[in-house]
């Protein structure tokens, strides 16, 4: 034991616990046994969490689901479940994998999604998500093919300790600097790791990008913010990759690289003190209008200048929000068939779907972001959601005679109604009964509650938990004249998304008996 460093013992602790936790016969069965020997110097490690994550990493998805229900009832917190499960996934993907990062970015809302059920349902979701997420680490390899490793802090000079030199070395597609320097930060505070990774989050845009960037953030909730270096360095990878894939494909890099500074000097935006006023419906529609059917270049200038004229973020971060909701009703449906994906279809890798996840992931970017990358990020945002109206649908739906054909006129059938439109794919109908529905005035909640059991049933390919989350928070915080809107963009998606089931759903409401 003398011979042996710290982490190596650790390592093994862990695994002992974890051998201990499920039983030896078990671990063998799993391969634990195996995997002691396995173990290196160099491997990244988490404390009392690291029986867990292991048991996240190591185990069949088909074998896991009973072992977390047992450990639920036993004592252990969905919390912690989850927490494993985003550090497991982070361990092995490290930001670098298009399953692993979209079940990394599914966890927090699925968390979320469980405080909305009765006790006896609360784990539904978790489990779901946990069964894809390990799924995935097992395709990928598994513990023999981790992706992060402990790193080495850098020493900071005076300039680079003011300046971007995560950002630098991304753009150089220096993985190993780039970490180093990001360690640096993360010594200092979470806040300003968190600060420097949004620099390069800034440079392009791309859906898993932004949201990555803020999931990571939202899960160290669970994971604890000595976690952050870990759940950033996420990010710091994805977008070294697509810088990579930007060198060597000689592709040109993104025009916000160029703009976003353009405008940040033309409006004077860096340090000037938060707007404070407020909106009123017509202002929000027309810069809603101005994002959606504008360029990138024309929706980017219209909120630098909206910032600079003093209205409030929350405002502005609406507006955007509204015009990536515009996109969901406007969509005319996917017009090839793909795994999961019919033609017609609008959930998944939609644009409107992925306008609306980016825009969320945007406004929750700017709440918690230093002055300059809170108006960055809505500059950014903008930029992100505009040009892409161009197969627009003829308006938004629903339409007027997918109105007329509503037959429900109280909450009990116009429910009904909505649940029979969803089970027959019917995108338009949910849509209109939706509308209803929010016109007569009635309660959200229920509406809610029949979305949500259909956001855990269906796979939604790869994007229900995210889409449903997204929606949960826009509409809660929207104003009255708008807050609907996305209720009935959640209607559509969900008409889109059924006949699908999640794999692992039947045998997580099998095992908790529901």
């Amino acid at each position: 034991m003398m011979n042996r460093n710290r982490r190596e013992f650790l390592a093994d602790v862990g695994r002992g616990m974890l051998i201990a936790s499920v039983g030896s016969a078990l671990a063998t069965d799993l391969g634990l046994s195996k995997a002691v020997a396995a173990d290196t110097p160099d491997r990244l490690t988490f404390g009392n969490l690291e029986p867990l994550v292991s048991l996240m990493q190591e185990t069949p998805a088909d074998k896991l689901l009973p072992i977390v229900v047992e450990k639920l009832k036993t004592g252990t917190e969905l919390r912690t479940i989850v927490a494993a499960g985003a550090l497991a996934n982070a361990r092995t993907f490290g930001g670098h994998d298009y399953d692993g990062y979209h079940a990394f970015m599914a966890l927090m809302p699925s968390y979320e999604m469980a405080k909305e059920l009765p006790e006896e349902r609360r784990a539904l979701p978790v489990l779901k998500v946990l069964h894809r997420n390990t799924r995935f680490i097992h395709n990928f390899g598994g513990a023999k093919k981790e992706s992060l490793h402990p790193i080495e802090a850098a020493p900071l000079s005076k300039d680079e300790s003011r300046e971007a030199p995560v950002r630098d070395a991304m753009r150089k597609a220096d993985s190993a600097a780039a970490e180093r320097a990001l360690a640096a930060f993360a010594r200092q505070s979470d806040e300003k790791a968190y600060n420097q990774v949004l620099l390069a989050i800034q440079d392009d845009v791309d859906v898993h990008r932004t949201v990555l960037a803020w999931r990571s953030w939202a899960t160290l909730e669970l994971t604890g913010r000595e976690q952050a270096l870990t759940l950033l360095r996420q990010s710091v990878r994805f977008c070294i990759d697509a810088e990579k894939s930007n060198i060597d494909r000689k592709r040109p890099v993104s025009g916000i690289r160029a703009l976003l500074p353009k405008l940040l000097d033309q409006y004077r935006l860096v340090g000037k003190k938060p707007g404070s006023r407020k909106a009123d419906d017509p202002w929000m529609e027309k810069l809603c209008q101005a994002i959606y059917a504008g360029s990138r270049d024309q929706a980017a200038d219209a909120v630098a200048a909206a910032l600079a004229e003093g209205m409030t973020t929350e405002d502005v971060g609406e507006a955007i929000s509204l015009a990536a909701n515009r996109l969901v009703l406007r969509d005319p449906g996917r017009d090839r068939e793909s795994a999961g994906k019919p033609v017609g279809s609008v959930h998944g890798a939609s644009v409107g779907v992925h306008a609306s996840d980016a825009a969320n992931a945007w406004r929750n970017i700017a709440r918690v972001s230093t002055q300059r990358n809170s108006v960055a990020s809505l500059i950014v945002a903008a930029y992100h959601t505009a040009g892409q109206a161009g197969q627009a649908s003829r308006s938004p739906l629903p339409w007027a005679e997918h109105l007329a054909a509503v037959k429900g006129k109280d909450e009990k059938s116009l429910l009904a109604e909505m649940d029979e439109a969803i089970k027959a794919r019917d995108q338009s109908r949910a849509s209109a009964v939706m509308q209803r529905y929010g016109e007569l005035g009635l309660p959200p909640r229920p509406a809610f509650e029949l979305l949500l059991r259909f956001a855990i049933s269906e796979d939604g390919a790869l994007h229900a938990e995210k889409y449903y989350r997204t929606v949960s928070e826009e509409f809660t915080i929207a104003r009255p004249a708008f807050k609907w809107r996305h209720l009935v963009a959640l209607a559509r998606v969900t008409a889109s998304e059924y006949g699908f089931p999640a794999p692992g759903y039947a045998d997580a409401c099998q095992l908790l008996k529901i």
